[in-house]
């Protein structure tokens, strides 16, 4: 069953048994059938412990939690970040059985050319949602988070995750991800300075619950949240923004220094079967990066308005920067944290 790794598990040495397996995931990202059906069928107990944006991930990791995990499940840009800074371990096709279930349009992919570190898990969009009993007026643009209208202001969740928010901005604005030039820069702090005197709070794995409660009117949300929000009550409408929107992958990575290396590919193996990575799609409601999983969807994930967005939008992936540009969005997120 799904268990949270307690501190004693957080110790620089810990004892790793053979039948083990550690996973780094995401909060509410997989279900516990899952992982009993994985234990069940090898005899591996696995244990997970949770993060709730790619970037806490990767500062854990390298605060000293490397060598704790086996696997993570880090975004597009994180892999090619990962993998940059030596925090990922390779694999050869044959390591896997279950290989070929990779969908061709996810296989070699820019974060991880020909997949050696990674195999896809889910993939979806981050745009925001609406609660239409509070506004009724057009969604249609990113301004509902940027430039709310007065309906709004004040009772908007914006996800706690870098990537995405200075993403989105830039889209807003229509300016690069990874610019050098200081006024678009200039221009991208001060309109999320301003932008956020109308937001109510900061949260990633709570962004689906503030709409359900009605504590956020509005909210910055990734495309499965909102589709769970509507299914427990929340008359939302999740957007598909004509600036555009972002367009992720998730992906299971094999973690550099591995304590159960060989746990980790059974594991990764495991989720590349057609009928598990459909479980998850119909847990998480995203869709999967595994060819054959149609006869296992359910009807309402297949058909649900959040994955199927219209054709004249477009999604755009999160970029990687270089390094230099990074510190400067650093600095940007920073200062809007602050």
């Amino acid at each position: 069953m799904k268990k949270l790794l307690l501190g004693t598990c957080l110790l620089a040495s810990p004892a790793f048994a053979e039948g083990e397996l550690k996973v780094y995931h995401w909060f509410e990202y997989i279900p516990e059938e899952l992982v009993q059906k994985f234990e069940a069928e090898t005899g591996i107990d696995v244990t997970i412990d949770t993060y709730d944006s790619n970037e806490a991930m990767l500062a854990a990791l390298k605060a000293g939690k490397m060598g704790q995990y086996d696997v993570a499940v880090p975004g597009d840009y994180m892999v090619k970040i990962m993998g940059d800074e030596g925090l990922l371990d390779n694999f050869a096709p044959e390591d896997l059985p279950n290989f070929g279930n990779i969908a061709p349009q996810w296989l070699d992919v820019p974060f991880d050319p020909g997949r050696h570190s990674s195999i896809p898990y889910q993939w979806g969009s981050t745009a925001f949602s609406v609660n239409r009993d509070v506004y009724k007026d057009d969604i249609g643009s990113l301004g509902i988070i940027f430039n709310p209208p007065a309906e709004l202001q004040g009772k908007i969740n914006v996800l706690d995750s870098q990537g995405e928010v200075l993403t989105l901005g830039s889209i807003y604005l229509g300016i690069p991800q990874c610019t050098q030039d200081r006024e678009q820069l200039k221009a991208l702090n001060e309109m999320l300075v301003n932008a956020k005197t109308h937001w109510a709070s900061f949260g990633s794995d709570t962004a689906k619950d503030v709409l359900v409660s009605g504590d956020a009117a509005a909210g910055m949300i990734y495309n499965g949240f909102s589709s769970k929000a509507r299914a427990e009550g929340a008359n939302v409408e999740y957007a598909f923004p004509k600036e555009g929107y972002v367009v992720w992958m998730d992906n299971v990575v094999l973690l550099k220094d591995a304590p159960n290396r060989d746990n980790a590919l059974k594991f990764m193996n495991f989720l590349l079967d057609p009928e598990n990575a459909a479980a998850v799609t119909n847990y998480a409601a995203y869709s999967a990066g595994v060819t054959g999983v149609e006869p296992f969807l359910d009807d309402e994930i297949r058909n649900s308005p959040e994955n199927n967005p219209p054709a004249d939008q477009k999604g755009f992936f999160i970029e990687a920067c270089d390094e230099e540009t990074q510190k400067l969005y650093d600095a940007v997120w920073t200062n809007l944290k602050k």
